[in-house]
């Protein structure tokens, strides 16, 4: 990554990607486990209604996934701007 262009590329992507991850991951455990609770607690996932469990499982296991997705797609964004490993 010699340039400064190129440099600033790959942190607006960067960045970009992390906004995404906090906006999916404030809607699952707040939007999910709090505000729209009462609208989810008629649906029945595992013996208890949806809005609960978002609130507390479905919240962490988002977040589980988007750790994991946020590594992938970190590496091959580094592969793409040339500064993997």
């Amino acid at each position: 990554m010699a340039d400064k262009s190129s440099s600033n590329a790959y942190w607006r992507a960067n960045i970009r990607m992390i906004q995404l991850f906090l906006v999916i991951w404030f809607l699952v455990s707040f939007g999910f486990g709090i505000l729209l609770r009462p609208m989810l607690s008629g649906i029945a996932v595992g013996g208890t209604d949806l809005g609960f469990w978002f609130a507390q499982q479905g919240s962490i296991l988002v977040f589980l996934v988007l750790i994991f997705v946020y590594a992938w797609r970190m590496n091959r964004l580094d592969k793409e701007h040339g500064v993997e490993e």
